[in-house]
């Protein structure tokens, strides 16, 4: 049957997937508050329709950081994808091109930051972990400048690793030929690659968790946060910030901002925007669903730079609400690895089309013909 909306995806995916690797993406931090709370944050807020309002002409077309996209739905950073399917990034930028929306892309992709610049046309960002390592963060910041990456994503809230129960419960470890592909051999082989690519299974779906065994950095138990603790640089603060934006030509954007006086600092430091997010409920238990700060934090940017959101959208409704909460786009995670399982980069297109579909219908009985017309009036 086919799917006709974004959990149909992630009820596919369950079928498909190991039960560790589902879980590995699923899962969130500790007892889980803040995954659920992401998602149900968008059912206490309500829309109120609007009522005889010209909607013949819609367009759901939005603009960010200077690139043109379709619609205001971006593909989140999200590691590893090939656990998914064997083509992993590959097909997710492809479907995102298709879409003519903007993809960003993790440190820790499975795939390349050139490969996949190299099989697409659609725009890309790049998200960026902050290492030690100074040496190796500019490294790949200069890989992203040179693949033609328009922006990068800093991510903030992750310097120390969340307790993820679910993979300590698998001892979750990576497949052999499923890497850290961004850092293999990277600066005077700090990372030994192992180059093998995982054998497609039958149904062209990624690596079973039945094949699961010790890689060149096991991710047993708290093997990913081992790897955090040594190599992140948790001493990342405003003066890093700072630096980075004075290494790069590329616009830089916060991912992980919750507090309204963090969003004023990253302003103040030469922020270009700011994402509301908390790392999908995988870092901080009990930290707020995104969509209850988003207010409070498009207050403090004040127009100063531009403010997404992720976590929790599984809706055309819900994208409606951040929007109109002053969200200039949100980006999708977890749904995407659901389509990528289900049907590779088709699957990718399915649940950006539902989200495409399903947002014109909600700007259409709100009375609005674009995305900026919708505001606070149509919330309740």
């Amino acid at each position: 049957m086919k799917p006709l909306r974004l959990d149909d995806y992630e009820d596919l995916a369950r079928e498909y997937l190991a039960a560790d690797v589902f879980d590995y993406y699923a899962g969130g931090a500790c007892d889980e508050h803040t995954l659920r709370d992401n998602r149900e944050a968008f059912t206490r807020l309500r829309l109120v329709g609007r009522v005889l309002r010209d909607v013949a002409e819609r367009s759901l077309a939005t603009r960010v950081l200077g690139s043109d996209i379709s619609m205001p739905v971006m593909i989140a950073p999200v590691a590893f994808q090939r656990l998914a399917f064997d083509d992993g990034e590959l097909a997710t930028a492809r479907a995102a091109a298709e879409a003519d929306t903007l993809m960003i892309i993790s440190t820790l992709s499975s795939v390349s930051i050139e490969e996949v610049a190299a099989a697409t046309h659609g725009p890309l960002w790049f998200q960026l972990y902050v290492y030690k390592d100074r040496g190796l963060t500019l490294e790949l910041v200069r890989r992203a400048e040179d693949a033609g990456y328009r922006a990068l994503v800093l991510t903030v809230d992750a310097q120390v690793w969340g307790k993820r129960e679910r993979d300590l419960r698998h001892c979750f470890e990576l497949p052999s030929g499923v890497t850290m592909a961004n850092l293999e051999g990277a600066v005077h082989g700090r990372f030994p690659s192992e180059r093998s690519a995982p054998a497609p299974s039958a149904a062209g779906h990624g690596v079973s968790g039945s094949g699961l065994a010790a890689t060149h950095r096991s991710m047993s138990g708290s093997g990913l946060a081992a790897h955090v603790d040594s190599l992140f640089d948790a001493a990342l603060d405003w003066n890093t910030v700072a630096w980075l934006i004075g290494q790069t030509r590329l616009p830089v954007v916060l991912k992980g901002v919750l507090h309204p006086d963090d969003a004023r600092l990253a302003m103040a430091h030469g922020a270009a925007g700011v994402f509301v997010s908390n790392h999908g409920g995988r870092q901080l238990d009990t930290a707020p669903a995104t969509l209850d700060a988003l207010e409070g934090v498009v207050e403090a940017v004040g127009g100063r730079g531009e403010v997404y959101l992720d976590g929790g959208v599984r809706r055309g409704s819900d994208v409606a609400k951040a929007l109109a909460l002053g969200a200039r786009a949100v980006a999708i995670g977890r749904p995407v690895v659901w389509g990528l399982a289900a049907a590779g980069a088709r699957g990718v297109s399915g649940v950006l089309e539902i989200l495409r579909d399903e947002l014109d219908v909600a700007l259409a009985l709100c009375g609005a013909r674009r995305p900026d017309e919708l505001d606070r009036a149509v919330l309740l």
